[in-house]
């Protein structure tokens, strides 16, 4: 594997990326919290808009994975921000986002803040709301503890611990970026994948996603056995086939 460019940002953590540069247009992959751009998901779609032809980046959010800063400081504005800081120095042209859990939510983000830059998404389990809904699902005593101590343990099977860490004021700020309480002004085509043995988020929230979307073109795929990261060889085959069915749809309508 080659190593890891990295965007140089005024004043702010460098970010470090991977980037095809071809054809758009092009993918560009927004990984879930706590993980980065060399799980399996992203890697695969690297190597198949290699061998398609297309442009591609994969990227690390301020404080994961190799990009620099502490991700415990970031709250949800500065992980937004550094995929449209992606969007706007590492692509050109129309783009499709896949963003996969938290990517999810920040792919609907950017495309609320990129109309013009997001040609279609992809969401692979996408976490709209996720952590402020998994918050306020707690027990009314966990939540003031978390208010009182300003932090809270986020249970995940993912985490060695077996939960992470997630401060009060993340929760807090992540409410302004909520976007499941009215319509979502996107236009744009709009694939959701979803396993329907997501122990983390809830194959619902891409229906609800799907409902609240303006856009008159919007799939949802479900997988009876999928869980919540698609990791599976066939889940992986079913990302492919979808992100290559909306590549070749906005590329024929370019043609037109």
């Amino acid at each position: 594997m080659s190593a890891a460019q990295y965007l140089m940002r005024l004043s702010l953590p460098r970010l470090a990326y991977h980037r095809i540069s071809a054809q758009s247009p092009g993918v560009v992959y927004l990984s879930g919290f706590k993980s980065s751009m060399n799980g399996e998901k992203a890697l695969a779609l690297e190597d198949f808009c290699r061998s398609a032809g297309y442009s591609f980046v994969r990227f690390d959010y301020t404080g994961c994975g190799s990009s620099e800063g502490n991700s415990d400081d970031c709250m949800l504005r500065d992980w937004k921000n550094d995929v449209l800081t992606v969007l706007d120095n590492l692509t050109t042209g129309p783009q499709i986002l896949v963003g996969s859990s938290m990517g999810g939510w920040l792919m609907l983000l950017a495309s609320l803040a990129r109309p013009e830059r997001v040609a279609g998404m992809v969401g692979v389990a996408t976490a709209a709301d996720g952590f402020v809904s998994a918050f306020k699902q707690l027990p009314s005593e966990l939540r003031l503890e978390a208010a009182k101590t300003g932090e809270y343990k986020m249970p995940s099977k993912y985490s060695a611990s077996g939960f992470y860490m997630v401060k009060y004021n993340f929760i807090k700020e992540a409410e302004e970026h909520c976007v499941l309480q009215s319509s979502i002004d996107i236009s744009c085509p709009v694939r959701l994948i979803h396993g329907m043995k997501d122990e983390v988020v809830p194959w619902q929230n891409s229906i609800k996603v799907a409902e609240r979307l303006t856009s008159d073109d919007v799939d949802v795929i479900l997988r009876r056995t999928g869980d919540h990261r698609m990791s599976q060889s066939d889940d992986i085959k079913l990302l492919i086939t979808v992100v290559s069915d909306l590549l070749h749809k906005l590329t024929q309508k370019d043609l037109k």
